[in-house]
């Protein structure tokens, strides 16, 4: 499955309620794994607020959950599609 690394910045609303950000981020784990995905959240300290690690079925569906999430108002995205070695062991070979 496609993989994507988030990186992630509170928006004003999102800071505002910094102790449901756990919350929010279980939510969004439910709300991947409903669309065949998977989540992993870790929050950090420096210019991200936040790091998510993401696969999704297909860049259709990672945007449509990102578009869902972001929709939100807590958070400000930056996702960029990932791959493993393996993936880039085949695209390199090619």
């Amino acid at each position: 499955m496609p993989k994507y690394v988030s990186l992630i910045n509170f928006t004003e609303k999102g800071i505002g309620a910094y102790k449901d950000t756990v919350n929010r981020a279980d939510g969004a784990k439910k709300a991947a794994a409903d669309m065949g995905g998977s989540l992993e959240v870790m929050w950090t300290v420096g210019q991200y607020d936040l790091v998510a690690i993401s696969e999704f079925p297909d860049d259709e569906t990672a945007t449509k959950f990102l578009l869902n999430v972001g929709a939100q108002g807590n958070i400000r995205t930056q996702t960029m599609r990932a791959f493993d070695a393996s993936e880039m062991s085949r695209i390199a070979s090619g």
